[in-house]
């Protein structure tokens, strides 16, 4: 199973509330924290909305 570990590295200051909530649904929510997640089309999905925001580092399990 493929995994992928989500960190926020930009505020959500002045971004719009979906972004927000995407952050929210990610786990995030501060700077410097870090989630994983399996791989799925809805994760990736979520990720192109939030690119600019999160940084996000591949692992395979």
């Amino acid at each position: 199973m493929s995994t992928v570990k989500v960190t926020q590295v930009r505020s959500t200051i002045g971004q719009s509330k979906a972004h927000e909530g995407t952050i929210r649904a990610l786990g995030l929510g501060k700077i410097g924290r870090s989630a994983e997640h399996r791989r799925s089309p809805e994760l990736e999905g979520q990720l192109r909305h939030v690119a600019h925001l999160v940084r996000v580092e591949g692992k395979d399990s």
